[in-house]
């Protein structure tokens, strides 16, 4: 627990705490703790402590302490390193890629929904151009894009997410990983595609829409052509986009060209390959 530190924790005059439990870890400012309100300055690597937030043992005595307890692998910063692996796993599993577009859309579609079949005929003829198709793995849109590239002998990806009732990567995929963190996925998703194709979906499909515009606009990312699949699914939210938000100032003016709206398979194809040689 933290605790405010008292008159016996001395400097040596050379930056550094004297032999008192803080160990070389923790270097003393005198500057900065004479112009700050919160008391006694300290630093740990990059950093800073005042005050209260200053802890009673070092990083050093930490890591030596006996500890029966398991609960660090519940902390962040064990979780630091999950992460770490995770994307060192997505980027060594799909650096070889080679070109890709990635299809979105809802897992509850069913295959006798005409979006499930036009979906199939996406991944059919991406894949027909040695081009990947990537897709969040699941059922729905996402199995219809994938078995559509596996049938047609091309790269089928999946990326999935651990969640509680995920069915896990369906059957058509031939490339496929499961992620713990959203945003690790959804680097995957905009650092391996060239181009994007967003079916009808709910808040997942709606998120990573919203990702992938938000990176172009704020140019994160390089241009990514966006094809939007069933006109009138998504003109409803554009034209709130449009007006509502637009009429308060707080968006300026969509680039109309970041984004399509077709009801055409083969426009929709077109465009999310419009910038692959």
């Amino acid at each position: 627990m933290a605790s405010q530190r008292t008159p016996e924790h001395q400097h040596d005059g050379h930056g550094h705490e004297e032999a008192n439990g803080l160990g070389d870890d923790v270097t003393w400012n005198g500057q900065e703790d004479a112009g700050s309100p919160l008391g006694a300055t300290y630093r740990q690597g990059a950093v800073l402590l005042r005050g209260q937030m200053i802890p009673d043992e070092s990083t050093t005595e930490r890591l030596l302490k006996p500890d029966a307890s398991v609960d660090w692998l519940h902390r962040d910063p064990w979780r630091v390193l999950r992460i770490q692996a995770e994307f060192v796993d997505g980027f060594g599993s799909l650096a070889d890629l080679g070109p890709a577009v990635s299809i979105f859309g809802s897992a509850r579609i069913q295959p006798d929904d005409p979006t499930y079949k036009a979906a199939f005929r996406m991944g059919s003829l991406i894949a027909q151009r040695d081009i990947a198709v990537i897709t969040g793995g699941g059922p729905g849109i996402m199995e219809a894009a994938n078995k559509g590239a596996a049938i047609a002998g091309g790269k089928s990806v999946g990326l999935g997410i651990e969640l509680p009732h995920e069915q896990g990567i369906n059957e058509w995929v031939n490339l496929g990983m499961t992620f713990r963190y959203f945003f690790v996925r959804k680097t995957m998703f905009m650092k391996y595609s060239q181009g994007v194709i967003v079916c009808p979906g709910g808040f997942g499909t709606l998120d990573e829409t919203f990702e992938a515009l938000t990176l172009v606009q704020t140019h994160k990312v390089a241009r990514i052509p966006i094809a939007l699949y069933d006109t009138s699914y998504w003109q409803g939210l554009f034209d709130w986009i449009n007006g509502t938000v637009k009429d308060r100032g707080l968006i300026s003016g969509l680039d109309p060209s970041l984004v399509t709206m077709t009801d055409d398979v083969k426009e929709a194809v077109a465009v999310a390959t419009s910038q692959i040689g």
